[in-house]
């Protein structure tokens, strides 16, 4: 799945990454702990989150996501739009909750990296 496609399934603002929209996303996880996104994420996935801390961009690349998604319409800083914008990581947003933003992208192809299908 494209993040165009993610951007579409999701109702989403792209707050950067504009220019990345036919980046090809490998798989989706989400979680408000960034301890579990090290231990789970993988190169290229989508990372859906309420958490708006630098941190989140920091993990994301350390863990070379391919975007984040910001749920229930939350925005972030400006410091996470710059490093979003310095890591090269498409940063978006939603309005909706974690677990229907997961569930709308399940239900339209993207899997887990948890291996199950």
């Amino acid at each position: 799945m494209k993040i165009e496609e993610l951007k579409t399934i999701l109702k989403a603002t792209v707050v950067v990454g504009e220019d990345q929209l036919d980046t090809v996303i490998t798989g989706g996880g989400a979680a408000e702990l960034m301890e579990d996104v090290l231990s789970a994420a993988a190169k290229g996935c989508a990372l859906l989150t309420g958490a708006t801390t630098a941190r989140v961009m920091q993990t994301a690349r350390v863990m070379q996501v391919g975007a984040v998604v910001i749920v229930r319409g939350k925005q972030p800083t400006e410091e996470v739009i710059k490093l979003a914008r310095d890591f090269n990581i498409a940063l978006l947003s939603t309005e909706y909750s974690l677990f229907v933003a997961c569930g709308r992208l399940y239900m339209n192809g993207m899997r887990g990296l948890d291996g199950s299908w």
